[in-house]
């Protein structure tokens, strides 16, 4: 069993920048590849970026991609989303997730374990 942590979310104004972390407790971290989904109202699950367990392989979709950056500290069990250049249409809550295997291609993934989510609004 695997719980997930999520926190770092907040208010902030367009083309700001925040960092999520992502807390695992789990002493085989490393064996998990890590991602970021979020969930705007009315609208439906969507991948941010993904990372394989060694992070050698990263995905991010067209709409973050030079925006946001993924990484993982194993030793801390922890995975992190970087986010600059934020702006009003990323407001969405963001959730953590985890899954032995990534799936190819990664935009199918859809991992076993989930974080609460935390809030991320981006005012214009």
């Amino acid at each position: 069993q695997v719980q997930l942590v999520e926190s770092g979310g907040g208010l902030v104004q367009a083309g700001g920048s925040l960092r999520l972390s992502c807390a695992a407790s789990v002493r085989t971290f490393s064996n998990y590849a890590m991602g970021w989904f979020r969930q705007a109202p009315g609208k439906e699950r969507e991948l941010v970026v993904a990372i394989t367990w060694r992070g050698l392989t990263t995905y991010y979709p067209d709409s973050v991609k030079g925006r946001f950056t993924i990484s993982r500290d194993n030793d801390k069990s922890t995975v992190y989303l970087q986010m600059n250049s934020l702006k009003p249409e990323d407001t969405a809550v963001y959730y953590c997730a985890a899954d032995p295997i990534m799936t190819t291609p990664p935009s199918m993934w859809s991992p076993r374990y989930w974080g609460q989510g935390t809030q991320v609004t981006v005012s214009s």
